[in-house]
C-alpha cells in the first residue's frame, strides 16, 4: 500500500459538484493530524473548512487558491507515514519525462509536462505548448526492458549567464488568480512589471517589490485606461441564490400583503424578558417574537407551511424555520430544524446560533436545505417593507420591516407608538387570498399583544 495518498475534494452537500478552493490552511511540508482542517472550500451553498482524512506530511497540493475543483479531483497529497524516512524514488514508468522539440526532456507536472488526464500542465492564462510532446519508450512487457544503447558521455557545458526572464507573449500578463488579487489590493498595474517567475509570469514577490519602488496609490482611485468597468464573476453562494430566485420567480404565482402593526406591548415584553433572571445572558431581539408569531399561525393553518410538486401539494407536518441572512458571500437562508419542537428559550438560543454562525461564514450546506417557512428581516436595514420571493420548495415568506415611532390611534387618541409593517408573499397555486390574510392577520395580532394571545391561543 502506497504511503502517499491522493485526498479528493469530496462531496460537501446535496447536488454540490464542485467548489472554489478560498484558502489552504497547510503547506507542503506540514506535518498535518487527523481531522485537521486544511483548507476552506466555497461551494454554492457555503463556504466550509475540509478537515483531513489522514495524519501525515503534505507532500503536494494539487490546485492553488482561487481555482474551481469538480467534487471527487485530488487536491493534496499526505505522505501518511514520513516517519519510515524519505520517500523511495518515483519508477521510470512514472517519471516518464516529455520531450518537447528544441526544449529537452521536462518532468511531469513541471510548466510544459504531463499533468493527469494526459494534459499538459501550463501556467494560469497562459495556453499549452503547440509542439506534440513524445514520450521516452516504455517497457515492452513485463520485466521486460528494450535494449537502449547508453549515450556517449558528452562533455561538461560551460555555464552560461542566466537568461533574463522571458516577455509575455502577444502582451499578455501572466500571473496567477492570488497575485492578480494581491494587485488589485493594492492598486499595482501588472502590464508595468517585469515578472521574475516561470516564462516571465510575475510573482507575489514582484507586486510588492513594485510598491517599495512607487509611491503608494490609492487602489479606489487607480484608473487604468480602457478600463472603467469591473466584472464581477457570478459564482457560489451569488450564483445558486441568482439561479434559484428566477425559477421561482417564473414558476410560482406570487402574491403579497401587507398589514401595519401597533408592536408597542411586544417591544415592552422584551424588556421585561430581557430584565429575567433566566434571560440576562441571551441575546433578545424583535425578531425572536416574530418567529413565535410564525410558528404559532402555522399551527393554527398549517397549508401556509406546504409545498408545491407537480401535481401534488406536500404539506409538512414540521416547520424548518428558515431566516434570511446577508454575508459577504451573498445571501444566505439557514433554518432550524423543527422549529416547531423548541420552547422560546430553545428558539433564542438556536436564532443567535443561526445569526453567528452566518457572520462567521461557517454554515454547513446541511443547514441550507430543507426549509419549509422563511422569515427576511429588512428592518435591521431601516427599510419598512418589501416584496420578497419564495424560496423554493417553500409556499410563504414573511417580511418584517423596521420598528418606528409613529403616531397612532390608541383607545380614540392619537398617541406616539412603535409601529412596523409586515409583509407576506405565498403562492396562489396554494394559498388563496383568504388563507393568506388570516394567516397574516394572526401573526399581527400576536405581535399587537403577545402575553394575551398565548393565553387566549394555549
Amino acid at each position: 500500500m502506497t504511503r502517499v495518498k491522493e485526498f479528493n475534494l469530496p462531496d460537501l452537500g446535496e447536488g454540490l459538484t464542485e467548489g472554489e478552493i478560498l484558502k489552504w490552511l497547510v503547506g507542503v511540508g506540514d506535518t498535518i493530524t487527523l481531522n485537521q482542517p486544511i483548507v476552506e472550500v466555497e461551494t454554492a451553498k457555503a463556504a466550509v473548512e475540509i478537515p483531513a482524512k489522514w495524519a501525515g506530511k503534505v507532500t503536494r497540493i494539487f490546485h492553488p487558491e482561487g481555482t474551481t475543483v469538480e467534487v471527487g479531483q485530488p487536491i493534496i497529497a499526505i505522505d501518511t507515514d514520513p516517519a519510515a524516512g524519505d520517500l523511495p524514488a518515483p519508477s521510470a514508468a512514472s517519471l516518464a519525462a516529455v520531450e518537447v522539440a528544441g526544449d529537452g526532456p521536462v518532468e511531469p507536472g513541471l510548466i510544459g509536462g504531463p499533468a493527469p488526464g494526459g494534459r499538459t500542465a501550463v501556467l494560469v492564462g497562459y495556453g499549452p505548448k503547440t509542439t506534440v510532446a513524445k514520450r521516452r519508450p516504455r517497457n515492452s512487457g513485463p520485466g521486460v526492458v528494450p535494449d537502449v544503447p547508453a549515450p556517449a558521455p558528452q562533455p561538461a557545458p560551460e555555464p552560461k549567464p542566466a537568461p533574463a526572464p522571458a516577455p509575455p507573449r502577444n502582451g499578455a500578463v501572466l500571473a496567477k488568480p492570488p497575485v492578480r488579487k494581491l494587485a488589485r489590493d493594492l492598486g499595482v498595474d501588472l502590464t508595468g512589471i517585469s515578472g521574475t517567475g516561470p516564462n516571465g509570469s510575475i510573482t507575489r514577490d514582484d507586486v510588492l517589490a513594485s510598491q517599495t519602488q512607487a509611491p503608494a496609490v490609492t487602489p479606489a482611485r487607480v484608473a487604468v485606461p480602457g478600463e472603467r468597468e469591473e466584472r464581477i464573476p457570478v459564482k457560489g453562494v451569488r450564483k445558486l441564490t441568482a439561479e434559484n430566485m428566477v425559477a421561482s420567480a417564473f414558476t410560482a404565482p406570487h402574491v403579497t400583503e401587507f398589514l401595519t402593526v401597533d408592536v408597542t406591548r411586544s417591544m415592552k415584553a422584551l424588556e421585561r424578558l430581557k430584565a429575567h433572571r433566566d434571560w440576562r445572558d441571551v441575546r433578545v431581539s424583535p425578531l425572536l417574537l416574530v418567529a413565535k408569531a410564525v410558528l404559532l399561525a402555522i399551527k393554527r393553518h398549517p397549508m401556509v407551511n406546504s409545498s408545491w410538486q407537480d401535481t401534488e401539494i406536500v404539506l409538512k407536518r414540521y416547520v424548518n424555520l428558515g431566516i434570511a441572512a446577508a454575508t459577504e458571500r451573498g445571501l444566505i437562508v439557514p433554518n432550524i430544524k423543527d422549529a416547531h419542537e423548541l420552547t422560546t428559550r430553545e428558539l433564542a438560543d438556536a436564532l443567535n446560533g443561526l445569526v453567528k454562525t452566518a457572520r462567521d461564514g461557517r454554515t454547513p450546506p446541511a443547514d441550507m436545505t430543507g426549509g419549509t417557512f422563511t422569515i427576511t428581516s429588512v428592518g435591521v436595514f431601516g427599510v419598512d417593507s418589501g416584496t420578497p420571493i419564495l424560496p423554493p420548495g417553500e409556499s410563504a415568506i414573511l417580511v418584517f420591516g423596521a420598528v418606528r415611532e409613529q403616531p397612532w390611534v390608541h383607545k380614540g387618541k392619537i398617541k406616539i407608538r412603535q409601529v412596523t409593517t409586515l409583509g407576506l408573499s405565498f403562492d396562489h397555486r396554494i394559498i388563496d387570498g383568504e388563507l393568506g390574510s388570516k394567516f397574516l392577520r394572526d401573526i399581527g395580532a400576536f405581535l399587537e399583544d403577545p402575553e394575551g394571545v398565548l393565553l387566549a391561543w394555549s
